[in-house]
């Protein structure tokens, strides 16, 4: 549902997004709320090669002073996701901005939206690798203009997806886009909502643990 703060609207702010949550995607929305530029790259390794290529592409095109940065939040997998997130802080701490957190999917679900405009209800779906899916259901938007997620993300197997949706629509996402991810974030804005809170959405924890120390020997 988010959290409504006091305040709220922000028209004619030109609004940068960043997600590493698939592959690599960077968009900007200008004053009008339209995008104006957009980068990304479908591979789902080698984030850190690409974020600061796509950045400089993109924020070249803004039609103006870069008022906040959409960060997607995931559902992702641990590095990568880090990755686009400190990229996103990194920026908005050079330019002394805000950072808005945005989970990846709601921007998903807008592109949707806006191409599909589904009446019934519809999944978003995305790989989560081993085997499984990070699945999160929405019904249309807001009143906000947000997408409405009415069951939150969950991990489905693979081979469990269709039994659990049925009949549900749903829509295999393999690229997000940025500026679709900048486009939600303004509508939180313009709202006053706190879509999710600064921590990511982690498909899984990391695999890397931090080695046990060393038993000690009795003598």
């Amino acid at each position: 549902m988010g959290t409504r703060l006091r305040g709220g609207g922000y028209p004619g702010r030109v609004i940068l997004g960043v997600d590493t949550s698939l592959g690599t995607a960077v968009g900007l929305i200008g004053r009008d709320g339209r995008a104006v530029a957009e980068a990304a790259r479908t591979a789902p390794l080698g984030h850190a090669e690409v974020v600061g290529e796509l950045l400089t592409e993109v924020v070249g095109a803004a039609d103006g002073p870069i008022a906040h940065v959409a960060a997607g939040m995931g559902p992702g997998p641990f590095t990568g996701l880090r990755i686009g997130i400190a990229a996103a802080r990194a920026f908005a701490l050079g330019r002394g901005i805000p950072v808005v957190p945005v989970p990846s999917h709601h921007a998903a679900a807008l592109a949707v939206i806006d191409t599909e405009a589904p009446a019934e209800p519809f999944a978003i779906l995305t790989d989560a690798r081993r085997r499984e899916t990070a699945v999160t259901v929405y019904e249309g938007i807001d009143v906000d203009g947000i997408p409405h997620a009415v069951v939150d993300t969950v991990l489905v197997p693979r081979d469990e997806v269709d039994a659990r949706l049925g009949a549900l629509r749903r829509f295999e996402v393999t690229a997000l886009s940025g500026t679709a991810l900048a486009r939600v974030a303004r509508r939180a804005l313009d709202a006053g909502r706190v879509l999710t809170g600064p921590e990511p959405l982690y498909l899984r924890p990391p695999d890397a643990r931090t080695p046990a120390p060393p038993k000690r020997v009795g003598l």
